[in-house]
């Protein structure tokens, strides 16, 4: 719910050729407790001051010389983020309401007003364009949230398997290959157990900050739960790109870290399965095979297994 705090902070524009009338309603806003109000006479100024400041309500003259309302409107639309423009049109004519309501203006006031009828007008749109507000930003957060892990922020199974596709078609396209790496931490019940969860999940949070700065801008650093990753790696000549990848991304998870009041070190096991045409899910089967093989291994290594369709043998690099 809105509180009175929130509408009478909300941001207002007042847009009219005459200082007077804008004196007139700014004194008005002002007296009604309005604290977030700007003005101009300037109409060719509106879209640039809207872009900066995206307010939650404009008072709109329509008669001005030079660039009337209907051309702020025009405007407006042009920078439109969302489904309708905040306006409040105001003018002496009532047969410009329809013109003016048909531009894209949310509702309209003849002058003279009166002042009761401005104000509540004036509040009733900034209780609908604050709410407006409030779900559109709930409705990207509860998208963002259905699409990434909640403790570290990292892309979720979901997200993978999209990113996951799109790189796959890619590298048919372009005749390249994509690494699935598949990755966990050697040890990380231990940690959990001798310092508790709090203190396995920083250390989740900041494994994964490490993976994102060693990754490269273009590829997928995904969190599928516990303490298992997915790295999407695309735009790959041969089997070779994986070795210098993959010592990358281990080295930046065992480089000490101080949390809980102490300096713990930790270890991670890769399996990589490389190819453009296997199945996503097919990739991610061979790359979770390959993880268990680097297990029994001794761990602290990758182990990458390539499908028939690959150009390099399978690749398995001892990194202790």
């Amino acid at each position: 719910m809105l509180s009175a705090e929130d509408i009478y902070a909300a941001k207002i524009l007042i847009v009219d050729d005459s200082p007077d009338n804008i004196l007139l309603l700014l004194a008005i806003l002002d007296q009604e407790g309005y604290v977030n109000v700007t003005a101009t006479t300037q109409p060719q100024e509106v879209a640039g001051l809207h872009s900066a400041r995206q307010f939650d309500l404009i008072l709109l003259d329509i008669q001005m010389p030079v660039m009337d309302g209907f051309k702020v409107m025009d405007a407006l639309h042009h920078l439109a983020q969302d489904a309708w423009l905040p306006v409040l049109a105001i003018t002496a004519h009532p047969d410009h309401k329809i013109t003016a309501l048909e531009a894209g203006a949310m509702d309209f006031m003849v002058k003279p007003f009166v002042l009761d009828e401005i104000l509540q007008r004036i509040h009733k749109m900034l209780e609908v364009r604050l709410l407006f507000n409030k779900a559109t930003h709930n409705s990207a957060a509860m998208h963002h949230l259905a699409l990434h892990d909640p403790l570290t922020g990292l892309p979720n199974r979901r997200l993978l398997d999209d990113r996951l596709g799109v790189a796959l078609a890619h590298a048919q396209r372009g005749q390249t290959l994509v690494a699935l790496m598949y990755m966990d931490l050697d040890g990380f019940k231990e940690v959990n157990d001798t310092w508790g969860h709090d203190c396995g999940d920083q250390l989740l949070q900041l494994v994964s900050q490490r993976l994102l700065s060693a990754a490269r801008r273009e590829d997928t650093v995904a969190r599928i739960g516990g303490d298992e990753f997915i790295l999407v790696v695309g735009d790959l000549a041969s089997l070779q790109d994986v070795r210098a990848i993959a010592q990358k991304m281990i080295d930046a998870v065992a480089s000490p870290y101080t949390l809980c009041d102490t300096e713990l070190s930790i270890t991670a096991s890769i399996g990589i399965a490389l190819s453009s045409t296997t199945p996503a899910d097919s990739l991610i089967r061979l790359a979770d095979a390959a993880l268990y093989q680097a297990k029994r291994n001794g761990k602290n290594r990758y182990h990458v297994d390539a499908p028939p369709c690959a150009t390099e043998a399978p690749l398995q690099r001892n990194l202790q």
